[in-house]
């Protein structure tokens, strides 16, 4: 088993929606065809903001797709092992939606603070098979606050 990291290429801001309540996505991991099956085992994001006067939050909703999601800005998942193979799945950040979506986990920030998870044990990360129809993990970000600054990373294992 080895283990990858992934966060945005270029260090900076994802911004919920300008619609409250609204989804985004935010990331997008696939298990390629040819390629070994995939496990989240943590995610991990930080808010913001910058001198609210409300207290917000920023919900993930971590889901995975029968059909993978595509495209979006490519992120290359870094192998935590310097000495591992280069990962057989491919992310991006603000990808566009697959189909037949299932529900996995939600978890969350405040608008200005950490938040994240992490699989408790094996049996406990969201995995996904490498098949012919590629599937993906994803996160979509939600908040009943419009417009609210954020970044994510997150591990996997192959």
């Amino acid at each position: 088993m080895f283990v990858y990291e992934s966060s945005l290429a270029t260090a900076g801001n994802l911004t919920t929606s300008g619609t409250a309540n609204t989804e985004t996505e935010t990331f997008r991991l696939n298990a390629v065809t040819q390629g070994r099956n995939v496990a989240l085992q943590s995610i991990y994001l930080i808010g913001k903001g910058a001198g609210l006067t409300a207290i917000s939050g920023i919900a993930l909703r971590v889901i995975t797709w029968g059909t993978g999601a595509t495209v979006g800005t490519a992120i290359t998942p870094a192998p935590k092992d310097q000495n591992a193979p280069a990962a057989s799945a491919t992310a991006a950040s603000r990808p566009t939606a697959g189909t037949t979506r299932t529900n996995r986990i939600v978890i969350g920030c405040g608008a200005a603070g950490p938040g994240g998870w992490v699989a408790p044990n094996p049996d406990s990360t969201i995995a996904i098979r490498a098949s012919a129809t590629p599937q993906s993990i994803d996160g979509l970000d939600v908040s009943g606050t419009v417009s609210l600054n954020f970044e994510f990373s997150f591990e996997h294992q192959e």
